[in-house]
């Protein structure tokens, strides 16, 4: 089968199924075994000088390591099931809808409540945060994680197989623990954040094109343009001026981290700023209507 029938059915999987506690409570999730692999090189290695050179060699180990391991599982006898299942694990729809909706829920609830389910999903300081805030961390996650749980996800194991995916995964993994701009990762983590950012580069315009896409909205494209290069991530941005633009609400703009109130232009700054449950709720239902837009990009490739 090409990788676009196996992506398929792993889809469709991931959209039933999304992440068994049952299964993972008992045995670690993938991405936990990388994340385990990252700190194990973080305090292995992050120390002394020259931490530059040893997070280049110490990442390129890893991700030659995850596409190793994926090029073998997909040349196992029925390696083709091991790759609908490997694919299954790691795209992320059905689990970012779940977070991302439990948000909604405990805001209906109290304010407390929903900064603790927020905290889950965002890296950003949650103490002080008031129901707009709340709501608008909730959806900028929904749009950044649509691009990177799902559609980078997909892209990769459409040009990859799974060995394609599991680099990926690892060079995202990494990111998100050592890929910070502070004085502990600056060095260490400069290789896989960059690595990062390459790989999701097209995967991050391509989301952007697709929520707009299935909601038929190309003049939100002005918009996009406009706002995405003011975001400080070179991807994120895309995503999340497009969610910006089709629920008319503002994203992005100040926020705290570390105790530190950083202040960022917002994206798409005409829209609304007093976000509430509703739009959450709206944000799942464009992650759900762009996810059958993508299914069916992966169904028109499978059967071209």
């Amino acid at each position: 089968m090409s990788h676009a029938s196996l992506l398929l059915i792993a889809l469709m999987v991931d959209a039933l199924l999304g992440e068994p506690r049952w299964l993972w409570s008992r045995w670690p999730h993938p991405a936990v075994v990388m994340g385990r692999a990252v700190g194990w090189l973080d305090r292995k290695y992050n120390h002394g000088e020259n931490r530059f050179q040893a997070g280049l060699w110490g990442f390129a180990f890893l991700a030659v390591a995850a596409w190793i391991l994926g090029a073998m599982l997909a040349f196992l006898p029925f390696g083709g099931i091991l790759e609908i299942i490997g694919a299954a694990i790691l795209i992320a729809q059905k689990s970012l809808v779940t977070h991302v909706k439990t948000v909604a829920d405990a805001l209906r609830l109290s304010i407390g409540d929903a900064r603790l389910a927020v905290a889950q999903i965002v890296g950003r300081d949650t103490t002080d945060l008031d129901q707009s805030a709340i709501a608008r961390a909730a959806i900028e996650s929904a749009a950044e994680n649509f691009s990177d749980g799902v559609v980078a996800p997909v892209f990769w194991f459409l040009i990859a197989g799974l060995p394609g995916l599991m680099l990926y995964k690892m060079t995202n993994t990494a990111d998100s623990m050592i890929g910070y701009l502070t004085p502990k990762y600056r060095d260490f983590g400069k290789a896989a954040a960059r690595f990062d950012d390459a790989l999701n580069w097209v995967p991050a315009r391509l989301t952007a094109l697709l929520i707009i896409a299935v909601y038929w909205c190309p003049k939100a494209w002005k918009t996009i343009r406009r706002d995405a290069p003011l975001h400080r991530s070179p991807n994120a941005g895309w995503p999340e001026a497009a969610m910006a633009s089709i629920l008319e609400i503002s994203l992005s703009g100040p926020r705290a981290y570390a105790g530190k109130m950083q202040v960022f232009p917002w994206v798409n700054g005409e829209g609304k700023r007093d976000a509430g449950p509703d739009d959450i709720d709206n944000a799942v239902t464009v992650l759900w209507r762009a996810w059958g837009g993508l299914l069916l990009v992966v169904v028109i490739i499978a059967f071209a």
